[in-house]
């Protein structure tokens, strides 16, 4: 990933945040067959590692070998800045598009995990997760479901474990621009309706001047 120095996010915080809110993520590896990429929620376990499972009829599990290097993608909030949302543009008209986005790109090494109790676990972590803050004391719960449904749901998927090895996270969110027309993106996206962007723009800020 390209990485500026001033998009180069270290914030540990802003980078949990982002997973936790954008669990979907892409799991890219290479195989004999090629580059495979799956689209996958991975939440984060207790050690640290990212939990995660595919269905049992997804190629990816008997496609990678155990342990094999794989690449997580999480994408945050993205759009499209114009140069008109720029006050110095009618000024000099040096201002060209841009796109800004926030990504966290997770290095790490993959197993997968066949055994009835590890699958459990990993649908609970998620479906716990995602139903508490959705809702709240209704949420659903697996044991919910009959229990003969729940066991063949269950044997068609796999779980894994993804050990990270590095994370790398980009902002790129306007702050190498000058603090007016830093506030002009950010109006100009509030104003275009992408409010969860201008927001993340306008916390960080411009850069110092």
């Amino acid at each position: 990933m390209y990485l500026p120095d001033h998009f180069h996010e270290v914030d540990p915080t802003e980078i949990e945040g982002l997973v936790a809110a954008h669990p979907l993520a892409c799991v890219v590896a290479q195989t004999k067959a090629g580059l495979i990429a799956n689209h996958l929620p991975l939440l984060p376990g207790k050690d640290g590692e990212l939990i995660g499972h595919v269905a049992l009829a997804n190629d990816m599990h008997r496609l990678l070998d155990e342990g094999q290097d794989v690449l997580a993608i999480f994408r945050g909030e993205e759009g499209y800045v114009s140069p008109n949302y720029y006050p110095s543009k009618p000024e000099h008209h040096r201002h060209v598009p841009t796109w800004n986005y926030q990504v966290v790109h997770v290095h790490g090494d993959i197993t997968f995990q066949h055994d009835a109790r590890t699958k459990r676990a990993a649908v609970g972590l998620l479906t716990s997760r995602q139903e508490r803050r959705l809702n709240g004391d209704a949420a659903w719960r697996m044991s919910d479901a009959p229990a003969d449904f729940m066991k063949a749901m269950l044997d068609a998927i796999v779980a894994f474990r993804i050990s990270v090895r590095r994370t790398i996270a980009k902002s790129k969110l306007s702050q190498n621009r000058d603090p007016r027309d830093h506030r002009g993106a950010v109006e100009g996206l509030r104003a275009a309706g992408n409010a969860n962007l201008a927001e993340k723009m306008a916390r960080r800020g411009p850069k110092a001047v």
